[in-house]
């Protein structure tokens, strides 16, 4: 019989909460670059801007890339 301190296993596996991290955090980085172009555009700071979109252009890449993780590990944990 099972206890009331007895903890049950956790329902999301360590490495899929480790790539749902990953994707969020890319996610709020990406909508970040978007308010920082904007405000280096006000600001007619040319070299920020490029910068800022090469940053967004690089983390989208990887978003891509970290969606396919996480469908890989989606179906090892066969959700």
């Amino acid at each position: 019989m099972a206890t009331a301190t007895q903890t049950q296993a956790n329902p999301v596996p360590d490495l899929m909460y480790d790539w749902l991290t990953v994707l969020q955090s890319k996610a709020e980085a990406l909508n970040a670059y978007e308010k920082y172009i904007k405000d280096a555009e006000k600001e007619n700071a040319t070299e920020c801007v490029e910068m800022f979109r090469k940053l967004h252009e690089q983390d989208a890449k990887q978003v891509e890339e970290i969606k396919g993780h996480l469908k890989m590990v989606l179906d090892h944990f066969k959700v």
